[in-house]
């Protein structure tokens, strides 16, 4: 049972983690590409994807690795944008990125102690 639950925290904090790095590069893209006419900015479709895990977590449901088979963060096109105003624009994406780093930054803090308390658990355990 510990071993399943701990393949479904890392599996979860790699997708996390995959999902951020490629938020983070659709982001530069869509800010290299502000001034460009009729550019369409491309967006990240992943937390849409985990509803389904989410929905099972709060209905009690324990969550496997099948539940994340399917997930898998993907680039996805938006509209292109439709006012003039280029700045607003660049404004909205740079903040993009700040909230990215930030949630980038947390779930490595996150994993790095997780990844700690099973180091902790395995040294004592060898005692």
């Amino acid at each position: 049972m510990f071993g399943n639950t701990e393949a479904v925290t890392v599996e979860m904090s790699r997708l996390a983690l995959d999902a951020a790095s490629l938020r983070h590069q659709a982001i530069a893209h869509n800010i290299a590409n502000v001034n460009t006419p009729g550019f369409a900015p491309v967006r990240v479709d992943f937390e849409r994807q985990m509803e389904t895990v989410r929905a099972a977590l709060r209905d009690g449901a324990p969550v496997d690795g099948t539940m994340l088979a399917g997930v898998r963060p993907v680039l996805m096109r938006a509209a292109p944008a439709q006012d003039t105003d280029r700045t607003a624009l660049l404004d909205l994406e740079v903040a993009d990125m700040a909230q990215n780093t930030v949630q980038y930054e947390a779930l490595m803090k996150a994993l790095g102690k997780h990844l700690a308390i099973l180091g902790a658990a395995v040294n004592e355990g060898k005692r």
